[in-house]
């Protein structure tokens, strides 16, 4: 293997994050003035939560956070413990469940787009197929596989998920900021 082939190697697991890096710079490079002038119009004030909003709020949506919440603490754990164990396994099927549960529950929180699936919903179609490959993958040993595609779900289908869900107008930016 040459000197070039292995860097070329080596990066290959961070292409898809450049590429990633690059979109949401173009994105947000051009348009950064539109991005301040709503923040200064519309201020971020942090406060207790806002219990009657979450009260107030529809099942599914309830049950959405609920299972997010779940899929983030239970990862979170997964994340920084041996993995291959019994404790991990368990963890694991259960980080599964809660996972399946925000990704089949976010298909039917349509409000903000006027009844119709943003393009968040995206991730929740990436969790429902990327699932069952990954526990595929683990089955036929394929830990690599299995780790990415896990790891890849908990960055994208929870933290950058959970980012856009503090956006102004969506409950967790009201639960807490606004």
């Amino acid at each position: 293997m040459t000197t070039k082939q292995s860097v070329l190697s080596a990066a290959r697991p961070y292409l898809p994050w450049a590429v990633f890096a690059l979109i949401l710079g173009a994105v947000f490079v051009p348009n950064w003035r539109l991005f301040v002038g709503y923040f200064e119009q519309h201020p971020v004030t942090p406060h207790a939560p806002d219990w009657a909003l979450a009260a107030r709020l529809p099942l599914m949506i309830k049950l959405h956070v609920l299972a997010a919440l779940s899929a983030l603490v239970i990862g979170g754990v997964i994340l920084f413990k041996p993995k291959g164990s019994g404790f991990h396994r368990t963890l694991g099927w259960a980080w599964v469940l809660a996972m399946a549960a925000a990704a089949i529950s976010s298909l039917f929180i349509t409000e903000l787009n006027r009844g119709a699936w943003s393009i968040i919903h995206l991730l929740s179609g990436w969790t429902i197929i990327g699932l069952p490959m990954a526990i595929y993958a683990i089955r036929r040993k394929q830990v690599q596989t299995h780790q990415r595609a896990m790891t890849g779900m908990f960055i994208g289908g929870l933290i950058v998920a959970g980012v856009l869900a503090f956006m102004p107008g969506r409950f967790m930016f009201d639960f807490l900021l606004g």
